[in-house]
């Protein structure tokens, strides 16, 4: 879907790729990824700025891992004349320890930045335990 809120879907699936790639083989540099005002909620804790949220997801306690998107789903927010785009994703983690891969779910506010680029303003995970 396109037309006068853009390419939202297109924004979502580079986005998604990108970060679960990044996350993945560079954790660190998910940190060009948040800004001072972003906020991360990671299973009911949260942290604001990108220093803080690039220490916690580099305090996990897996150096290694390989997430897997089952879905994604996208929708433009239009705000003041600005659209955003909201992205609801879930999957999977592997981790080397673990046996089986344990569920995920999070979702992103992914705002423009102001030179053609977006960044993520909210982000909310939760493992999903069923």
């Amino acid at each position: 879907v396109t037309g006068a809120m853009g390419d939202f879907n297109g924004v979502a699936t580079a986005f998604v790729d990108h970060y679960y790639n990044t996350f993945d083989t560079n954790r660190a540099g998910l940190a060009s990824l948040y800004t001072d005002q972003s906020m991360l909620s990671f299973e009911g804790q949260q942290f604001q700025g990108a220093k803080d949220i690039v220490e916690k997801l580099m305090s996990l306690p897996f150096q290694q891992c390989k997430h897997t998107v089952s879905t994604r789903d996208a929708q433009p927010v239009m705000v003041t004349g600005t659209m955003s785009v909201l992205v609801f994703v879930s999957g999977t983690i592997a981790l080397p320890d673990e046996e089986r891969p344990l569920k995920f779910s999070q979702v992103f506010h992914l705002c423009p930045n102001g030179s053609g680029s977006w960044f993520v303003y909210n982000d909310m995970f939760r493992l999903n335990y069923a």
